[in-house]
């Protein structure tokens, strides 16, 4: 780790930051330090640094907007990769869109809407990365991610670019083969059609109105914690439990979407883990269904 953390601070890989406190980094603001912290300034530089981390066999973590994750109270041994600046590109070339793996998700769709394209409303409420959405095949509203993609750009932890056909991605219900093979999305190409701009638009405006209306987005926390089970909803099992407010420490069972679990201001990582594992244990014991949290779990506890 020594030899890696000289060879970064000459300043050719990136911004360097040691023991930086990670909770700023997530939507649940929740999460300890990491050993050192990693921008780089641009997509040369990104695989330079996991090259070298492959060379030199130190751990990394990527983190691109921070959603759909938690990181322990303890922290992230060795490097976290902060996507940031370099990997924020977007181009419409007709219907097909290439964009960066740390571009946000949602405003790639507002920009689809107003190019008068058709494919990527369902992502308008999704506040993640593409990178992100790519490796979890985000979804909402009856599509996912591998409705639309075309390819992928995958940094492999090898330091090696290589690119992914829709069908290399073996993609299922929040699922890719990313998940099991690490790499880093640098680049997405998404595959639309031409729609009618109002009714996009009007399609938008409808699934924000009930995101406000049902979720509880003033708080921080990262969107749905459980998967759905096979014909189930994790959210309507979880209420029918009366488990809506549930609490351990700053922890809560959201009172307004049950699939959500709010920081109310002071939550630990180790407070959300214990409810997670509260709930899952409650609908076990209820229902006889397991619930798989899709939320990503790193660091040390």
């Amino acid at each position: 780790m020594q030899q890696a953390l000289n060879e970064l601070q000459t300043g050719k890989y990136g911004e360097v930051r040691l023991n930086e406190p990670l909770a700023s980094y997530t939507t649940w603001k929740i999460g300890g330090p990491a050993d050192l912290l990693l921008i780089p300034r641009s997509k040369d530089q990104l695989i330079a640094a996991v090259r070298l981390f492959h060379e030199l066999r130190v751990p990394w973590t990527v983190i691109g907007r921070g959603s759909n994750m938690l990181v322990a109270d303890k922290g992230i041994r060795g490097v976290v990769i902060k996507l940031g600046a370099e990997l924020e590109t977007v181009r419409f070339e007709g219907s097909t869109v290439i964009v960066g793996g740390a571009y946000s998700f949602i405003k790639l769709s507002v920009m689809a809407g107003k190019e008068g394209l058709t494919g990527l409303e369902f992502a308008g409420g999704i506040p993640g990365s593409v990178g992100g959405a790519v490796y979890m095949n985000a979804g909402a509203h009856g599509s996912d991610v591998s409705r639309i993609i075309k390819q992928a750009e995958i940094l492999l932890d090898t330091g090696e670019l290589v690119t992914f056909q829709r069908d290399d991605l073996k993609y299922a219900y929040r699922h890719s083969i990313l998940q099991e093979k690490p790499g880093i999305v640098t680049e997405a190409v998404f595959e639309l059609e031409y729609g009618d701009r109002k009714e996009i638009a009007a399609a938008m405006a409808a699934y924000k109105d009930r995101r406000l209306r049902t979720q509880p987005l003033p708080l921080p926390c990262a969107g749905s914690v459980f998967r759905n089970p096979a014909g189930r909803h994790a959210a309507q099992l979880i209420e029918q439990a009366g488990l809506k407010g549930m609490r351990v420490g700053g922890a809560e069972v959201s009172t307004l979407h049950a699939n959500f679990i709010v920081n109310t201001g002071q939550a630990t990582a180790d407070d959300v883990i214990t409810l997670i594992g509260k709930v899952q244990a409650k609908i076990l014991e209820t229902y006889g269904i397991e619930l798989h949290p899709e939320v990503l779990m790193v660091g040390e506890r």
